[in-house]
């Protein structure tokens, strides 16, 4: 199984999201191919209710733990209630360029 596919089934057992999307952006980052180390990750999930957003974070790190001893190397996280969400109009931030390394980001 995939690093990307890993993400999803253990954030879904462990947060029942009412939706999930992984991203992998690797590519926007100096980092071999195919090393899926980098991802945008959006978690929507009732478990948020009345959480602050570093207590989100560090479940779906948690969560994350074996795969990052396993070389995934950074989360852009964006974690929201089901009525966050809605208010969002059901999107998520775009990431930003990456600022390090040498890799042109197209």
């Amino acid at each position: 199984m995939n690093r990307q596919a890993t993400i999803e089934q253990k954030l879904t057992e462990a947060l029942a999201p009412s939706h999930l999307e992984v991203v992998d952006e690797s590519h926007m980052h100096s980092v071999p191919e195919g090393a899926q180390s980098h991802f945008k990750v959006t978690v929507v999930s009732s478990q948020f209710e009345a959480m602050p957003l570093v207590k989100r974070h560090r479940l779906v790190n948690q969560a994350l733990a074996q795969e990052f001893a396993e070389g995934l190397h950074a989360l852009a996280l964006h974690t929201f209630t089901p009525e966050e969400w809605f208010d969002k109009g059901g999107r998520s931030p775009d990431s930003p360029p990456c600022m390090g390394g040498g890799k042109a980001n197209p």
